[in-house]
């Protein structure tokens, strides 16, 4: 690990940035050139201090899942972001696509969008990344591990999760296996996805039977409703753009009608803040969260 190399380019690279750049207002008494370190550990999700250290040279070594919170957070190119992961002493993430990290590209795009709810996922359902207001729509999606990381996983094994009309669900059922199955066959032999149908298969007989229909279809566009428990039915328009090599997918949302604009409005004052209890469940990571809606 190169301490000293590692404090100096997260310090110009965090002094490159424009806050304007993350959705952070740039007030008339800003005095600090890019982004505050605090502003840092917010987008990071990871403690003021920490930044501080790592800055200073007087960190630990830090884990392969905070190096891509900080990829994230200062929007790193993929160039930057392998320098990144070298600095600190890890082999980067391999460029494949498998890795689950969000492309560089995607998480700029995510930028752009603003107020349009958008999440970047991998090509087996893995949320990667999310924008602000994704996350008050569907709650945080990202701190999930194991199986559960995958919404086709969290669909067919955990109640709670599926937050759209019964009426819907068998159609959203049938888009994730078909989806899955068109990763199989782009992915043959590819042990992560085999394992994950095995274990989908033993873990549910809804799965199982729509398994066995062998329908294939890449998700493209679509209209979802997702009924949220602070502002009610929100009716969207799901396009998704997918990365050439089809390992990753920009997933944009946007109101299908009048009325679910002025829901999204209200989310956005309300602000962030933990799914009530019930039959919705808690939307904190490791608990039950919606679905991604777009799935």
């Amino acid at each position: 690990m190169e301490r000293d190399e590692l404090a100096d380019f997260l310090r110009h690279r965090r002094e490159a940035i424009r806050p304007a750049e993350v959705g952070i207002p740039d007030g008339p008494r800003r005095r600090t050139n890019g982004l505050r370190r605090e502003e840092v550990a917010m987008l990071a999700g990871m403690s003021v201090d920490y930044v501080v250290r790592l800055e200073q040279g007087r960190s630990s070594q830090p884990s392969v899942q905070l190096l891509g919170a900080l990829a994230r957070a200062l929007r790193l190119s993929d160039d930057e972001r392998s320098h990144l992961f070298h600095l600190a002493g890890h082999q980067p993430p391999p460029a494949d696509g498998v890795a689950r990290l969000a492309r560089a590209g995607l998480i700029r795009m995510l930028d752009l969008l603003g107020d349009t709810p958008a999440m970047v996922l991998s090509d087996l359902g893995e949320v990667l990344a999310q924008n602000r207001t994704s996350v008050l729509m569907a709650g945080d999606l990202t701190g999930h591990s194991g199986d559960r990381r995958y919404v086709v996983y969290r669909w067919f094994t955990e109640t709670g999760v599926r937050f759209s009309p019964p009426e819907e669900q068998e159609h959203q059922s049938r888009q994730l296996v078909a989806d899955l199955r068109a990763a199989v066959g782009r992915r043959s032999g590819d042990p992560e996805v085999a394992g994950l149908v095995e274990r989908l298969q033993a873990a549910s007989a809804e799965f199982s039977r729509l398994w066995a229909a062998h329908e294939v279809a890449v998700r493209r566009a679509d209209r979802k409703t997702l009924l949220h428990p602070r502002v009610g039915r929100l009716l969207m328009d799901c396009e998704t753009l997918v990365t050439p090599d089809q390992r990753q997918q920009l997933l944009v949302l946007t109101p299908a009608d009048a009325e679910t604009r002025e829901r999204l409005e209200l989310l956005r004052v309300l602000g962030v803040e933990e799914f009530p209890a019930g039959p919705a469940g808690p939307a904190g990571p490791g608990h039950n969260s919606p679905s991604a809606p777009g799935n």
